[in-house]
């Protein structure tokens, strides 16, 4: 049986402010307070939604309210339809040297190992009033954090993304810019037999134990993939979720591991690793910039990605440095 359908022309849409701002506390009484509303009247009002949508869209609990399925489902097209209207209706210009503002961006340790000590210079040195908070990625698909407004934006290397978001073409909620590349290394500690042989091998590489860095502990990655492409395989040992864990990991055992070269001197081990071209075919690494279309129009979202954009040559720079000094 179908649940009735909503009359949109008697909705009222100050139910979906209410919403969406509901739906980013997940709590009434703090709604209430940033709406300037009592918290009756926001309580009213999702009740006036329920009835209005045929469907539950909140549980209470001791300590605010957990959407359903169907809020979930329902929250970034609100969201997106009332900041597309904010845009169009009244636009705000944003002064990075006056306006507070607090942006959420994710990548994963290896991006901000990189990234985000320049990215504090570039703030600090033109004394933006903007508080930053690092969200680490658990997987290459950051477009659940993009679509529930969890993060403004999300930095790193997302092949499954990029290729789906060729797909969808012009029509895609999602756009996502190439910043710059580099590529993986095998990675060891300086006294690891592989270091003194010279060139790494195929054959050598496939017999020595290896660690694997998978954000969500995947028990197969690009290595693995690659690998098998060519009907090979290797041991893995140990799976970490982080490129910091594994540079601890294998400067003190016997280990190989495979990281962005750009990211060996963040490790604070690379004195104590040496770097090898991998021996396989292995595509390479395009960190790119990657946000919701709702963000498109709005001053300080386009700020923020105007300074991405300046501290990504920035890495750049220095990630063409590192290739040039560490030719291994």
């Amino acid at each position: 049986m179908h649940s009735p359908s909503i009359n949109f022309r008697t909705l009222d849409l100050n139910l979906l402010r209410v919403f969406d701002v509901v739906m980013v506390e997940r709590n009434v009484t703090r709604a209430a307070a940033r709406l300037s509303m009592t918290q009756p009247a926001v309580s009213n009002a999702l009740r006036r939604l329920r009835e209005a949508t045929h469907e539950e869209l909140f549980i209470s609990g001791s300590n605010g309210v957990t959407p359903t399925a169907h809020a979930q489902a329902l929250w970034p097209t609100v969201r997106t339809a009332l900041e597309r209207l904010q845009a169009v209706l009244a636009p705000e210009a944003f002064d990075p040297l006056t306006d507070a503002r607090t942006f959420i961006l994710a990548m994963a340790d290896a991006t901000a190992a990189l990234f985000v000590p320049v990215f504090v210079q570039a703030l600090q040195a033109g004394r933006a009033r903007a508080d930053v908070r690092v969200i680490p990625l658990t997987s290459r698909d950051p477009r659940a954090l993009l679509d529930q407004g969890q993060a403004d934006v999300a930095l790193g290397f997302f092949p499954g993304v990029r290729d789906s978001l060729a797909a969808d073409g012009a029509d895609g909620l999602l756009r996502l810019e190439p910043l710059y590349g580099c590529e993986y290394v095998a990675v060891m500690r300086k006294g690891h037999p592989l270091a003194q042989a010279g060139a790494l091998t195929l054959d050598a590489y496939c017999a020595t134990e290896h660690l694997r860095v998978s954000f969500a502990g995947r028990p197969h990655g690009f290595v693995d993939e690659a690998l098998a492409r060519l009907g090979r395989e290797r041991r893995v040992m140990v799976t970490v979720s982080n490129y910091f864990t594994a540079g601890a990991v294998v400067h003190q055992s016997d280990l190989i591991t495979v990281l962005p070269r750009s990211f060996v001197p963040a490790t604070g081990f690379a004195d104590l690793l040496a770097q090898r071209p991998l021996p396989l075919p292995m595509p390479g690494i395009e960190v790119a910039l990657l946000w919701h279309l709702r963000h498109e129009h709005d001053g300080a979202q386009r700020w923020l990605r105007e300074q991405v954009r300046q501290v990504a040559a920035q890495v750049s720079a220095a990630t063409q440095a590192v290739r040039v000094l560490s030719p291994a």
